[in-house]
């Protein structure tokens, strides 16, 4: 989750703003970029349970390093650093305590990838001083909700206070998973809908792939993706699949309807945190919000609505795909290598709405409903979900190929970021199937493998 808005602190004075505000994100092919960002669970080495904000091994001493050791430069909120940035790349905190890093714009997946590998290996230093080690996983695999912190970021206390209203695991999302997710480019609205087309049909599929959140306090639950789960059941205003992006008619302008219709959670004025809870950005844009009698919104309020929505393929002024689990360090950089080559090639772009378009909403829907439970043996009308992922997975490839040759990537090859990926399909098993084979095996039962075996 992001912080308080960059965007301009200009008024906004009209819808067409609002639309304009999303359209102008459009780039031309050459100026496309990648953006990964990754969360993962810091727990202390001596007894595996989660950091404390403050501490001798707390987040606070954690970026107090990272600002010392690699030159970050702190974001403070009432004094406290909440946030650190460098060089277009920013370390935020999600509401547990969940580290995440939200890359720069690059070029290419090796850029991605090697940056994630330089903020891995600065934790992993730092870590062996402060006793603490960090951990890729979908869903906190034996912490309860009672243990987990609380994060001293003003949004999280009012997300907190209002999830309960709306669904029955909005605390658990916010508190107990994590995802990688990777940000791309559109370059016109035309571009933007069969991109968001093709995210939101062929979302589960990474889901399935990524699916690494089998365990509860401890003990299996029933699914193998629990993070994804969860979203089903969080808040049904600003989540899910998002059927009228395959309307026709769909644009900017309907996506700015629906996050208009999407009830606000708070406004940023002058270092705090308004609460907003349930309240009309149409009535904020009107100069009538009751949080704020008489104010219009900015285009940083603007940006920061935004953020508060999630349907599985997020618009801002760029395209989030946002439906795979936390996990090790070759999963993170497979991501951006599977959306990269389905969404950055125009040829694989159309193989891959070929595959989906004739789908209808409940086909998605079943097939997103049964995916969190059966992972690769979920159906979709009379395939499964692990035969379509092959078809994907052959289609990204030859995308990336493609992307090699036309643009003489000087790094080479992005295709082999995509082992860890075949090897799963081969292999016919999720990654929460394997790791509840080593559970019922060679772990004996126990989860506390999870935090040597999954630590970076």
């Amino acid at each position: 989750m992001s912080g308080p808005g960059t965007a301009s602190a200009e008024p906004i004075t009209n819808y067409t703003q609002l639309v304009e505000y999303i359209a102008d994100g459009g780039k031309s092919p050459a100026d496309w970029r990648i953006g990964t960002e990754h969360e993962k669970f810091g727990f202390r080495l001596a007894d595996h349970k989660p950091l404390d904000y403050e501490g001798a091994n707390g987040i606070r001493a954690i970026f107090a390093r990272l600002v010392s050791d690699y030159g970050w430069e702190p974001v403070l909120e009432n004094g406290n650093p909440i946030a650190l940035t460098q060089n277009g790349q920013s370390v935020t905190l999600e509401p547990g305590g969940q580290f995440e890093l939200s890359g720069a714009p690059l070029k290419t997946v090796h850029e991605t990838c090697a940056e994630v590998t330089r903020h891995l290996e600065q934790l992993r230093r730092i870590g062996r001083d402060l006793g603490i080690a960090f951990m890729g996983q979908g869903f906190a695999p034996d912490w309860k909700r009672s243990e987990m912190p609380m994060m001293p970021k003003g949004r999280y206390g009012i997300m907190r206070a209002y999830m309960p209203k709306r669904g029955k695991l909005g605390l658990d999302m916010m508190f107990r998973t994590c995802t990688v997710q990777v940000n791309l480019d559109f370059a016109n609205e035309s571009d933007m809908v069969k991109k968001f087309r093709v995210g939101l049909a062929l979302q589960p599929i990474a889901t399935a792939l990524f699916a690494n959140s089998p365990f509860t306090e401890g003990k299996p639950n029933g699914f193998l993706s629990l993070r994804s789960h969860i979203w089903t059941d969080t808040d049904p205003d600003r989540t899910g699949l998002a059927p009228f992006v395959f309307e026709p008619g769909m644009s900017f302008a309907r996506y700015v309807d629906y996050a208009l219709d999407t009830p606000m959670y708070f406004v940023y004025r002058d270092g705090h945190y308004v609460d907003a809870s349930g309240q009309s950005f149409r009535d904020f844009l009107a100069g009538k919000l009751p949080a704020l009698p008489g104010e219009i919104p900015t285009f940083r309020d603007w940006q920061d609505h935004l953020t508060t929505l999630f349907p599985e393929v997020r618009l801002k002024t760029y395209l989030e795909m946002r439906g795979a689990d936390g996990g090790p360090w070759a999963r993170i950089c497979a991501l951006p290598a599977l959306w990269v080559g389905l969404l950055y090639d125009t040829v694989a772009l159309d193989a891959a709405w070929d595959l989906a378009k004739t789908w209808t909403i409940a086909d998605m829907m079943k097939m997103r409903r049964e995916g969190p439970k059966r992972g690769l043996n979920a159906k979709i009308r009379n395939r499964t979900v692990g035969a379509v992922a092959r078809d994907v997975l052959a289609i990204a490839e030859a995308g990336l190929r493609r992307r090699q040759a036309a643009g003489g990537l000087a790094a080479g090859d992005e295709v082999p970021f995509l082992d860890p990926l075949k090897a799963i399909v081969e292999a016919g098993k999720t990654p929460a199937e394997e790791m509840l084979i080593a559970y019922r095996g060679r772990w004996g039962g126990s989860v506390k493998p999870v935090y040597s075996e999954y630590a970076y």
